[in-house]
């Protein structure tokens, strides 16, 4: 299938295939035909990687910041978290592993067509499966599910992990994120998702950023946590 995306991509064209790859696993793949150079992406939540950052457990800053680290009565069952960026899931992925109920939510249609890929084969995995059951995918638009009055304190918390805007000063950033970017036309409405979400989030607002970005829409944080390239600033909410 050859997609064109929207005004915001003019000019780009992608096929979406599928592609059996050396390990016998057919998946879901995007490629570029305007960058014939660039192998093709595909959401992959099962790869050594991302294991090892799932080995990491609850204490590691994604975990913490979400508030994964913090006991739940068997009541409350498992933290609630949106990832309202999603992306290709990986932390979506990663959180449900160490036990939250993740809803993944994207705009691009393309996009969620490779986490839904993704979520079948984690589906098909022993190790993965109850992660996976615990994952649904959404597509819209971000600003509109999380300002749904029916969605106020749907979820715990509420996870932002915008692409960075590219300021022509930053080194390039991966194949896979200059696709992806390339596919949706970015993430310029950022800003725009962080009081919605503060309105909405049960518990608090987490938002994913490099080292030395500024704060999300210039609000800052209640606390931090970081990483080695990044942090996680938290927005918690008062009414908790």
């Amino acid at each position: 299938m050859t997609i064109t995306p929207d005004r915001e991509a003019r000019g780009f064209s992608f096929a979406l295939e599928t592609v059996t790859a050396a390990d016998g696993i057919a998946r879901l793949s995007l490629r570029a035909l305007h960058r014939p150079k660039f192998g093709a992406i595909c959401a992959d939540w099962l790869t050594p990687d991302l294991a090892r950052r799932i080995a990491a457990g609850r204490k590691q800053p994604l975990a913490k910041a979400v508030g994964l680290n913090k006991p739940r009565t068997p009541d409350e069952g498992p933290l609630r978290v949106l990832d309202a960026t999603a992306g290709l899931g990986r932390d979506g992925f990663t959180l449900a592993m160490l036990g939250a109920a993740v809803s993944l939510l994207e705009r691009n249609p393309t996009t969620c067509a490779l986490l839904r890929d993704a979520r079948l084969r984690a589906l098909a995995v022993t190790g993965a499966q109850a992660a996976a059951e615990r994952i649904e995918i959404l597509e819209g638009d971000a600003v509109q599910v999380i300002a749904d009055p029916a969605n106020r304190g749907r979820w715990d918390a509420i996870y932002l992990d915008p692409m960075y805007p590219d300021d022509g000063k930053s080194a390039l950033p991966s194949k896979e994120m200059q696709l992806l970017r390339e596919l949706t036309g970015g993430d310029a409405d950022a800003d725009a998702l962080l009081l919605p979400a503060l309105a909405s989030a049960a518990r608090r607002v987490v938002v994913k950023r490099p080292s030395k970005a500024p704060p999300l829409g210039g609000i800052a944080p209640s606390l931090q946590f970081d990483g080695t390239q990044l942090r996680f600033d938290v927005y918690l909410n008062p009414r908790a």
